[in-house]
């Protein structure tokens, strides 16, 4: 037999003379099959350099080695205000990637769940990265009655058992507040993300518990939400300013809100940091080329990619459920 005519698994299976299950087995390291059987066949195949299909591998084991990326869409294109998205995407493509698995990127509805059961119906995904912080807590819960295989960048739900990486979010919250504390702020404003989701609620708890260190109570008038966008970061730095004119600094829970909250300074006639100093939250890359440069909290968004990556490849080897914190650090920079 000539290695023309060595293409398939049976062909193996003739020259080694055993069956094709065991080809198979053996060429895919199965404890099933002898050592010695195993090096047999590998031996035949190395010489005439057989290499099995990728799609019928993939078909055979019942897996894509497709992970879906899920994010909400509320853009019709990527833009500044997406910078999250992008920088924690780049990330989990280059973990995928190291682990050989390729990418396939879902924008859904944050009111609809269908899509589900159109990719795990069909094979196109192996399971799900969520990153979608609209409405997450429901997407949360429709994954786990699908039974779906799936990582959350964000804090878990109370008593339910999935994997879930995250920063640290209390941590995160306290420093950012303590700098503010230290630099004799006063009155500092608290601008957080989607009101009641846990990363929200941790970062809400750091300032809390970095005021009442300092002996001070939480003003809920320098307290309001957005939804991590600019135009939220406008509106909520709007809204804190009409509360309070007096109002010295302010903790924005995104970069991309505290980079849109300077912008409202700015027209209001507020300098920064002299008159209201900022501090924003993910270090993202554009957040040292802010005006000013913007003082933030770092949660390395790219290496927080690669360890949802890491972490669902894991699950889908071992069904065992881990959770993952990201340590935080604050970045000095002019804006505080």
């Amino acid at each position: 037999m000539n290695d023309k005519r060595v293409r398939t698994i049976a062909d193996i299976a003739r020259l080694a003379g055993v069956s094709k299950s065991t080809v198979s087995r053996a060429l895919n390291d199965s404890p099933l099959v002898a050592e010695e059987t195993k090096e047999r066949i590998r031996s035949i195949a190395r010489k005439h350099r057989f290499q099995i299909s990728a799609p019928a591998r993939r078909l055979s084991l019942r897996e894509s080695r497709t992970i879906a990326f899920v994010t909400h869409a509320y853009h019709a294109c990527f833009s500044w205000v997406d910078l999250f998205g992008l920088e924690i995407l780049g990330g989990i493509t280059r973990g995928l990637y190291e682990l050989g698995y390729d990418a396939l990127m879902l924008h859904v509805d944050p009111k609809d769940t269908s899509w589900i059961s159109q990719y795990m119906d069909t094979g196109r995904a192996d399971g799900f990265i969520l990153l979608t912080s609209a409405r997450k807590q429901f997407h949360v819960k429709a994954l786990l009655a699908a039974d779906a295989p799936f990582v959350v960048w964000g804090a878990p739900l109370t008593g339910q058992r999935y994997c879930s990486v995250i920063g640290d979010d209390v941590t995160g919250g306290r420093l950012a507040t303590q700098h503010l504390i230290d630099g004799g702020r006063r009155r500092i404003g608290f601008l957080g993300g989607h009101p009641g989701e846990p990363e929200v609620l941790g970062r809400y708890r750091g300032y809390e518990t970095a005021l009442s260190d300092a002996d001070r109570p939480v003003d809920e008038t320098l307290v309001t939400y957005g939804d991590y966008s600019d135009v939220s970061g406008e509106a909520g730095m709007s809204e804190l300013l009409d509360r309070d004119p007096d109002l010295d600094a302010v903790f924005v829970n995104s970069d991309v809100m505290a980079i849109a909250a300077m912008a409202v300074l700015r027209r209001r006639g507020r300098r920064v940091p002299d008159d209201v100093a900022v501090i924003g939250y993910d270090d993202l890359s554009i957040a040292a080329y802010a005006d000013p440069p913007l003082t933030t909290i770092r949660q390395n968004v790219p290496e927080a990619g690669r360890v949802l990556a890491r972490t669902l490849a894991e699950f889908l080897k071992t069904k065992i459920v881990t959770h993952v914190t990201i340590p935080v650090e604050l970045v000095v920079r002019g804006s505080a």
